[in-house]
């Protein structure tokens, strides 16, 4: 049996000067990591190693989004005022600029062959880019709300999409149009993965389910229960045996064919960024502020990130079941493979005629230029050049030497609290007196305790009077009878404010969930607001937020805006955060209809609806006005809220 963790933490390192925004493992080798930040960095590292090899510079302002190429050789970056840049590792020069996008990029991929990239953006559409030649070869058009993720099929002929508006689309590339649009998540799309060989898709979403799709037939395969965190991260065996899901802190094996879950694996790894599998072991990273984190789950290399750290953790695949170790369900045994569902033909066209054909012809668009001005000012300044000697030009070294085999991570050893316990309480025996008859003693009272902790663990580890306050512990004079009783009492002392303060939360909450129930969903608005309690008005945008079709209008918008300009002061980052996204839905769903409204010129005679609808548009606008001038205000405000006054500023520019 082993004695060898199945999951631990590699590493964490300060990746960046500034909040670090997003990450990327190389997914051929599973040993290299790009991440990009506030500070307009992009950073390349040695998964395992605390220094930077290299940093790349040239954009203008802050890093949403970062990809290695298929071979590792490239790596593309977007940014927040839409710019992409793609730069040539082994030359360690910037060879791309691509300009298009109005706002954020937030997802990128290259094509399988790498001569085309895909990114998705923050103004709804999806750009094909050819590198070759410098320019946007076809744009995308059909998400209403930002693209979240997107990937190319191993065949590179189609491209799946999944946005928040919570659609998933299948895009042709020959054809240049949307062949079908997945629409059963609840919640905004995070992740999509394409099996590595079968017609099928993998989509996760923050309705904390995964689906699976067929995609021949565009209908789904299964879905998986519910699960306790929104899904960010998700990676498909490199043999399509199952799939890998990174939540906040737990790791998933699921089959599809049908439904289930192989192992769960419980890791205190936080919101996963990406996953990877190398040598039979999950690494995954991860971030938090400035620092990276890296984890290693013998499996596959996933990552995370957190504001400025990033982490990095390995989990060991070869004891994950259904590989090995113990399965949840007994007869679980058999892995996933679906004979009848055809295959992608991942072959590499022969000639360039022939791979041109997997890409549609060119949109009239303008084309992109690089900039020589530009040229200058983006650099590659290589801080640990033997790493990047080792890691990025691999093709320096005589071809007659062998290639370095790659060595998994070494797996630290188990645990083991449990043993220490019995040898440290021989001191605490009596020898305050002098006498020897203690003495033998000792092991008469030592030997009934080896046992009590041979027995049930929860005897000796937990019991009721370690919860109670020496004076009436068991022994002392003022000792009374121990009941369950009288140890929640002795807990709930001092915490008497805060129950309260939650006992009315949760009144105040099923007041106003019997009217929403009953259908008067305006009634139940004005008497949550009626409350003037900020954290109900925060359930409630949580709740409609959700629900970003068929509750939300006019009316609605008029009464929570002045809430919404409350809650962007809040101390707690949480109301401020929840305040925002609804922000982020009026102005998308009623944005158009508000300017419309107020520009519109006078109605002849009388026409009571729309001079309703004028008036509210105008009470809208007004508050909009006011919100408009409090984000402006905190302009200096960094991390995820930070990213979300700008995103909602971005927006407000439709009202101009």
């Amino acid at each position: 049996m082993s004695h060898t963790k199945r999951a631990w933490k590699l590493q964490e390192f300060v990746a960046h000067s500034a909040n670090v925004n997003c990450l990327a493992l190389g997914q051929k080798s599973g040993r290299v990591l790009v991440t990009g930040g506030e500070d307009r960095k992009v950073n390349l590292w040695a998964v395992g190693k605390p220094n930077c090899i290299m940093s790349l510079t040239g954009h203008t302002t802050p890093v949403e989004s970062v990809r290695f190429g298929p071979d590792e050789e490239m790596v593309m970056a977007g940014s927040m005022s839409g710019a992409l840049k793609i730069w040539d590792l082994e030359q360690a020069k910037i060879i791309r600029t691509l300009t298009g996008h109005k706002s954020s990029i937030r997802s990128l991929d290259f094509h399988p062959y790498g001569d085309y990239a895909a990114s998705g953006s923050l103004d709804f559409n999806i750009k094909l880019w050819d590198i070759r030649r410098k320019g946007c070869i076809y744009n995308y058009k059909g998400h209403t709300d930002c693209v979240n993720c997107l990937r190319f099929s191993p065949d590179g002929k189609l491209i799946a999409s999944g946005g928040a508006d919570g659609l998933v689309k299948i895009w042709d590339l020959t054809a240049g149009k949307v062949l079908t649009t997945l629409n059963l998540h609840c919640g905004p799309v995070n992740v999509v993965e394409f099996h590595p060989k079968e017609l099928l898709l993998g989509t996760g979403s923050s309705d904390k389910t995964i689906k699976f799709w067929d995609l021949e037939t565009f209908s789904m395969v299964s879905s998986t229960d519910g699960n306790s965190t929104p899904i960010r991260s998700m990676a498909f065996h490199p043999d399509g045996l199952c799939l890998f899901s990174g939540g906040k802190d737990l790791l998933k094996v699921y089959g599809w064919e049908p439904s289930e879950c192989h192992d769960s694996i419980p890791i205190s790894w936080g919101d996963v960024a990406d996953i990877t599998l190398t040598q039979n072991q999950l690494v995954r990273a991860s971030f938090s502020q400035t620092n990276v984190s890296c984890y290693v789950v013998d499996v596959q290399v996933r990552a995370s990130f957190s504001q400025t750290n990033v982490s990095c953790y390995v989990v060991d695949v070869q004891r994950v079941h259904p590989f090995g170790g113990v399965p949840n369900q007994e007869g679980q045994q058999q892995l996933n493979s679906s004979h009848n569902r055809k295959s992608f033909i991942t072959e590499r066209p022969p000639t360039q005629s022939s791979r041109q054909a997997s890409v549609p012809k060119e949109e009239a668009e303008e084309p992109t230029h690089d900039n020589e001005d530009e040229k200058e000012t983006s650099t590659a300044d290589i801080k640990n050049p033997e790493d990047y000697r080792e890691i990025f030009q691999p093709k320096s070294r005589i071809s007659r030497s062998p290639t370095r085999k790659m060595e998994p991570f070494p797996a630290p050893p188990e645990d083991v609290p449990s043993e220490p316990e019995p040898v440290k309480k021989p001191p605490p025996a009596r020898k305050t007196t002098p006498e020897p008859e203690p003495a033998p003693k000792q092991p008469v009272k030592k030997t009934p305790s080896k046992k009590e902790s041979e027995e049930p663990p929860e005897n000796s580890a937990i019991s009721a009077q370690d919860f109670l306050p020496k004076s009436e512990q068991p022994g002392n004079k003022k000792s009374t009878f121990v009941t369950d009783e009288s140890v929640l009492q002795t807990i709930q002392n001092g915490h008497d404010a805060m129950s309260a303060v939650m006992s009315s939360r949760s009144k105040n909450l099923q007041i106003v969930r019997a009217m929403w129930t009953s259908g008067n969903t305006k009634t139940a608005l004005d008497s949550a607001i009626s409350m003037r309690d900020p954290s109900v008005i925060v359930d409630l945008l949580n709740v409609l937020n959700l629900k970003t079709y068929g509750l939300w209008n006019l009316d609605l918008c008029s009464s929570l805006l002045p809430q919404v300009k409350d809650l962007l002061n809040s101390k707690y980052e949480s109301h401020a955060e929840a305040a925002c996204n609804a922000l982020k839905i009026i102005l998308r769903n009623f944005g158009p209809v508000i300017k419309s409204n107020i520009t519109s010129a006078p109605s002849i005679g009388v026409d009571l609806s729309r001079e309703e609808r004028i008036q509210k548009c105008n009470a809208c606008y007004n508050f909009l006005s006011e919100i408009r001038i409090t984000l402006e205000k905190k302009q200096s405000v960094s991390g995820k809220l930070g990213n979300l006054y700008k995103e909602v500023q971005i927006l407000m520019s439709t009202m101009d």
